[in-house]
C-alpha cells in the first residue's frame, strides 16, 4: 500500500506534464499556422508588386506620405508636451 501512493503521484504528475505539453504544442502549432499564412500573403504581395510596377510606385508614395505625417504628428506631440 505504501508503494502505491508514490506510484499514483508519479502517474498524476506524468499526466499533468503530458497535458501541459499538449497545450504548449497546440499553441506552437497555432503560431506556426499564423506564420505560414503571413508568409503566404507576403509571397502574394511580392509577386503582385513585381508584376505591377505601378503598384510598387503607389506603395512607395503611400509610405512617403505616412512618414511625413508621422513626422508632423511627432512634432505636434512635442509641442503639446512643452506646453
Amino acid at each position: 500500500m505504501a508503494e502505491a501512493e508514490p506510484q499514483r503521484e508519479n502517474c498524476e504528475n506524468s499526466m499533468k506534464k503530458m497535458e501541459k505539453l499538449n497545450r504548449d504544442l497546440e499553441k506552437l502549432l497555432e503560431e506556426m499556422e499564423k506564420i505560414t499564412v503571413r508568409a503566404a500573403w507576403m509571397t502574394y504581395s511580392i509577386v503582385t508588386i513585381h508584376t505591377n510596377p505601378d503598384l510598387a510606385n503607389s506603395m512607395k508614395h503611400l509610405e512617403d506620405a505616412f512618414l511625413r505625417c508621422k513626422e508632423q504628428v511627432g512634432k505636434k506631440w512635442q509641442e503639446v508636451l512643452k506646453e
